[in-house]
């Protein structure tokens, strides 16, 4: 089935759970207008080192337990947690998928992040790295007598089909800019091989690669498509688009590097390790960029044989 990467159920996992599916949602939060001194049995009562602050629903600051010691040694108990508290929070958004949220934690080295609406800014839930391990089990405790099933030699589809050629093409438009569908197609291209049968090892590599493609198409061009095409002996996966191309292909091949603006690493993408993920998924990768006209991103699946 061409390269054994180790990519496993719960690598597939993090790329495919959303936040909110894994958060929790009963927040502990307090008010602008409430008191320092308050804070004392919240944290004790609740065994929490830090709290949201938010105004109506939304999210305005951060007040923590190191906070509430300052306030505690300089006789500032009874100041407003506004006057106290953190205003530029890090937070992470309810629609990014869980791979994000991992990257997050092991670069600041936080213990847990607000989760906000990307639309409206509301508070909406807490994400710790507990909750990923308990979403993650969940998810996999649900899905395994499933797979078990449900797994099967996808070869059928073309021993029982009798022509010349055999392919399968299957196909997804991509929309420039559009955050809130972003993963869609890459999620349905997932689904669909599950359901024709394909090995959950070889689904997994061709989900990562199409799900890291798509993004490319989303944070950098106008407009794309991704298209796989299915045959006896391989999956193709093709990703093209029309934007400004690479113009420094090998640079853009380093881990890390990345030419996305500073408000779409704020969104949580564009970190520098799209094509890095592909090129580790998949068996052949072949991309070509013009500089002002796009990028064609070719990757190949071999099946088993």
């Amino acid at each position: 089935m061409g390269k054994d990467l180790g990519i496993g159920r719960v690598q597939e996992l993090t790329y495919e759970l959303k936040v909110e599916e894994v958060m929790t949602r009963n927040v502990i939060a307090v008010r602008p207008g409430n008191r320092v001194g308050e804070l004392r049995e919240l944290f004790r009562l609740n065994k929490i080192s830090g709290t949201p602050v938010v105004d109506g629903e939304r999210l305005v600051g951060v007040i923590s337990i190191e906070d509430f010691i300052k306030c505690l040694a300089s006789g500032e108990m009874d100041c407003a947690v506004k006057d106290k508290m953190t205003h530029k929070v890090e937070v992470l958004y309810s629609d990014e998928p869980v791979v994000h949220a991992v990257n997050r934690f092991q670069t600041s080295g936080f213990g847990r992040f607000p989760v906000v609406d990307r639309r409206t800014g509301r508070l909406v839930g807490i994400l710790s790295k507990g909750d990923i391990i308990r979403g993650l089990l969940k998810k996999l405790e649900i899905d395994y007598q499933e797979e078990e099933i449900h797994r099967y030699r996808a070869s059928h589809i073309f021993e029982d089909t009798v022509a010349d050629r055999k392919t399968l093409t299957l196909e997804y438009s991509i929309k420039g800019g559009d955050f809130s569908n972003a993963g869609k197609a890459s999620s349905s291209l997932k689904k669909t091989l599950s359901r024709l049968g394909f090995h959950p090892q070889l689904v997994r590599r061709v989900a990562i690669a199409s799900y890291e493609a798509e993004m490319n198409i989303v944070v950098f061009a106008e407009e794309g498509e991704i298209s796989a095409t299915v045959q006896a002996a391989s999956i193709e996966v093709r990703a093209k688009d029309r934007g400004p191309g690479i113009p420094d292909i090998e640079q853009a091949m380093q881990p890390g590097f990345s030419t996305a603006p500073e408000w779409v690493r704020e969104l949580g993408f564009g970190a520098g390790m799209g094509l890095c993920n592909i090129h580790k998924s998949a068996d052949r990768m072949v991309l070509r960029s013009k500089v002002g006209k796009g990028t064609d991103l070719r990757t190949t699946f071999y099946l088993e044989k």
